[in-house]
């Protein structure tokens, strides 16, 4: 499998005038393609070819006045931004149609040069290399320094450098895993586990484990709320204005790298431990909707799950995703018996039926793990015994989008 290896970087002034011109180039052929094809909609016409688009957008207007300075970049840059232009446009197409899993996606919109995220994409014709002392050396950039946090397992097919809004740049390298090596590093088990998400409790696992909810952006909130207003005092266009928005967007850049980070940590060491998880299908899109939105948002659920799945995938452990409506919180563990819905402020219920003292979410963790099903085969490897019938689907509801992977 495709995995995403980052690094920061640390671009000299120059080198950062470099990136900004091949930002700049790439946002202009982007945006060329895009005006090119509305307007050979609203013509009436065939849409231009990705070949048309090549030539006319940069071989032939790097020798006009008015874009010449495309020569400036390399080349590739140039070539991959048309690419993100014509796969956009393909996600567009293929969500009206409905064979894109997902929400529905609008067609292409104009950059801007105001955009806070900006990124460039090298493939291995564009000639990159890492040189013997450890600095990514770009076409037309130079090169860069590197902050190795570890090594590459293979060699990279290509590579990103991406700058956030908090002004940081970063190379995203795309590795091909081998997945002999992977599931080498992780022996097999017989170990299954089931997994309660909530709020007040991070995750509690079936095996009577809580794992705290670290609540990052509560425990930022007043550096936050200081900064926001910092902002707001400002002049819109000043400088000032534009280093307190820097500021703001450290600030915001910090709870997502710490947020990001515990989840890697926990879901590594649940897929080295475990040989099956089973986890609930939850809504997070429909539960950003109530009251509890802002702390739904600050534990992530969606961007943990997605991090269990792809990891789950590369070691080859078992990943079991169990229906929302399924009552967990309501079915008695030791019985099986269902004891109705309960508000949120009860964290412990009696069985009426046999009287078991549960405690709501460790009982929901077990139940999580019974409905998905997982066994232990006689060779230590989880299975799942026969089929489990589809979940009806809630009315309105649509498909989460997952987060970026990485390693």
């Amino acid at each position: 499998m495709q995995l995403r290896y980052s690094f920061r970087v640390y671009p000299d002034a120059a080198q950062q005038a470099a990136l900004v011109r091949a930002f700049g180039c790439a946002r202009v052929v982007f945006n060329d393609a895009v005006r090119a094809r509305e307007d050979a909609r609203k013509a009436g016409q065939p849409f231009p070819t990705a070949a048309q688009l090549s030539r006319e957008l940069i071989t032939e207007a790097k020798r006009t006045a008015g874009r010449s300075w495309l020569g400036e970049v390399s080349a590739v840059v140039l070539q991959q931004s048309l690419r993100d232009a014509e796969q956009a446009y393909c996600n567009f197409f293929a969500s009206l149609k409905g064979t894109r899993k997902g929400p529905r996606t609008g067609p292409p919109r104009f950059k801007s040069r105001k955009d806070t995220r900006h990124s460039i994409r090298f493939t291995a014709n564009a000639r990159w290399n890492i040189t013997p002392g450890g600095r990514l050396n770009l076409p037309k950039v130079g090169a860069v320094k590197v902050k190795w946090s570890r090594t590459l397992p293979a060699t990279p097919t290509s590579v990103t450098v991406v700058k956030d809004a908090a002004g940081r740049y970063f190379a995203s390298f795309v590795i091909d895993t081998d997945p002999a090596a992977d599931q080498a590093r992780m022996p097999e088990t017989d170990r299954t586990i089931g997994i309660d998400l909530g709020l007040t409790h991070f995750a509690v696992l079936s095996d009577g484990t809580k794992i705290d909810s670290p609540r990052f952006v509560r425990r930022a909130e007043k550096k936050l709320k200081k900064a926001h207003k910092e902002l707001s005092r400002r002049q819109k266009g000043s400088k000032n204005r534009a280093k307190a928005r820097l500021k703001v967007a450290r600030a915001h850049a910090g709870v997502a790298d710490a947020r990001r980070e515990f989840h890697h940590q926990l879901s590594t060491k649940l897929i080295s431990e475990n040989q099956g998880i089973a986890v609930e299908d939850l809504s997070v899109v429909g539960l950003a909707r109530t009251r509890l939105a802002k702390s739904v948002h600050d534990a992530g659920w969606s961007a943990f799950i997605s991090m269990l799945e792809y990891k789950a995938e590369r070691y080859g452990r078992t990943l079991v995703k169990i229906g929302r409506f399924e009552p967990t919180s309501q079915t008695c563990s030791t019985c099986g018996a269902v004891d109705g819905p309960k508000p949120l402020n009860v964290r412990e219920w009696t069985c009426s039926a046999c009287g078991t003292l549960h405690d709501r979410d460790h009982n929901a963790a077990i139940n999580v793990k019974t409905a998905a099903g997982l066994a232990v085969s006689a060779c230590g490897a989880p299975v799942r015994p026969g089929a489990i019938p589809a979940q009806r689907e809630e009315t309105g509801s649509h498909g989460f989008p997952t987060g970026n992977r990485a390693a």
